[in-house]
């Protein structure tokens, strides 16, 4: 039962393959909510990481992925 209480481990660098996919934010039109992924370079394909509340987990996010800013999709 003790690995109820175990703590997270801290997140590690995504998986992603930069050949198939990219950081991107999706972001919605009426709520304007942030959720932070990758996207599939020929299908479109979008695949969810993290919610973004702030302006500190967008900044984190796109360090861990190794890229300056990523692009945001509606």
């Amino acid at each position: 039962m003790s690995w109820l209480f175990r703590k997270k481990k801290e997140q590690e660098q995504p998986l992603y393959d930069p050949a198939l996919e990219e950081p991107v934010i999706r972001s919605s039109i009426c709520t304007g909510e942030r959720t932070a992924g990758f996207r599939n370079r020929t299908t479109g394909h979008f695949r969810e990481y993290e919610l973004i509340r702030e302006e500190s987990e967008l900044k984190a996010f796109c360090a861990r992925c190794g890229v300056e800013s990523c692009r945001t999709i509606y």
